[in-house]
């Protein structure tokens, strides 16, 4: 995932965005205070310590077993600040009623770091699909959950070879359970085509793939209102990777097919994104996202015809400017990702080459 730029540092991403449109302008929330986007539904926005400096949260006005009260959708990172944030949410944004259920899209840190302390502190469910607890519950068992140095030798046979780079990313063992430190032990399962009443509206779950392994939007009919996750930015791109855990996945590829199923919802949707403003413009945004991907598509396959190319080497073509360790481990995940997409379809083929690097090439230039 590509971090923000602000307006006009970008003219080609301002002009894709002058095709949607923003309901409610500028307006965005304060931290810990909430904004009415739809009936029953809140905004709440939270700070982030990276580049992509903030998530967005949704509260929902629901009941059950006769109990009034929320539903959550997404949760924060773990740390003390997105606490104290939360605190006065519960202060000042729940009519004095409780939470009832929390709902994650999917595993990653911004979206369940919080999620075992939300289910404590109001003692209910986490919501999620199996894939993504199961990751999450793995992950947060600290450094041998998610391992930094099959990470590291993975990064090294796509090409990351510098020693400098390769250290830090084996040093970053604990760094999904620093910001996930527990998973709720239990959990009620999100599939595909579930339908949640959430304060007496249906919300039918859609699954996505290719940005996380069981990605969970939820879609409500009656207010046209979609909470697309990470499947549905505006402005920036969502992160599409392969990770050592799946090394020879075609994430691309199954993104593309999972943002097609919002096809069938209506073209005036209000989409609630969890980063940027929520917008309308789902139909445009679909296109432009499958038009972005065929373009870095289209280069990769011209270079890697000129030679075979390593995902390292794709670097400087795919991103334009200077990439901190962090930003190089998701960029090298995209890089990947993009040239699987075209080993998948055979117009690639790889090699590994006598220098323990796996490059890709078009016909005889292999």
């Amino acid at each position: 995932m590509k971090p923000p730029e602000p307006p006009g540092t970008n003219p080609h991403a301002d002009k894709l965005e002058q095709q949607l449109h923003y309901p409610l302008g500028h307006t965005l929330p304060t931290p810990g205070t909430a904004v009415t986007v739809a009936p029953g539904v809140k905004w709440l926005r939270m700070g982030l310590p990276f580049a992509l400096n903030h998530i967005n949260l949704w509260l929902l006005r629901d009941e059950i077993d006769g109990q009034p009260g929320w539903s959550v959708v997404d949760c924060c990172i773990s740390s003390e600040p997105a606490k104290a944030q939360w605190e006065q949410v519960f202060a000042d944004e729940l009519d004095s009623l409780p939470i009832l259920r929390v709902i994650v899209t999917h595993m990653h840190p911004d979206h369940i770091g919080l999620a075992h302390w939300l289910c404590e502190r109001w003692q209910v469910r986490l919501w999620i699909s199996a894939t993504d607890f199961g990751l999450a519950r793995i992950g947060s068992q600290g450094p041998g959950g998610f391992s930094s140095d099959a990470a590291a030798a993975f990064f090294a046979l796509h090409g990351l070879t510098d020693p400098n780079s390769l250290e830090k990313i084996r040093g970053r063992g604990s760094y999904f359970s620093t910001l996930v430190p527990a998973v709720p032990r239990q959990y009620r399962r999100l599939q595909d085509g579930d339908v949640l009443t959430i304060g007496g509206r249906a919300w039918l779950c859609i699954s996505g793939y290719g940005h996380a392994p069981e990605h969970i939007s939820l879609y409500c009919a009656e207010l046209q209102v979609l909470i697309g996750g990470d499947m549905m930015l505006p402005r920036i791109s969502t992160n599409v990777s392969v990770y050592d855990q799946e090394p020879e996945s075609n994430p691309l590829r199954q993104f593309l097919d999972s943002i097609d199923k919002f096809k069938a919802l209506p073209a005036q949707t209000l989409t609630l994104p969890a980063h940027g403003k929520p917008f309308t413009g789902l139909h445009a945004r679909i296109q432009q996202l499958h038009d972005h991907h065929d373009e870095r598509l289209l280069e990769v396959m011209q270079a890697c015809t000129v030679k075979p190319c390593s995902a390292a080497e794709l670097l400087p073509l795919l991103f334009k400017r200077a990439l901190d360790l962090h930003q190089t481990t998701f960029a090298m995940g995209e890089s990947i990702a993009h040239l699987h997409a075209l080993w998948f379809e055979g117009r690639l083929q790889r090699r590994l080459g006598d220098d323990g690097v796996y490059r890709f090439g078009a016909g005889a230039g292999l």
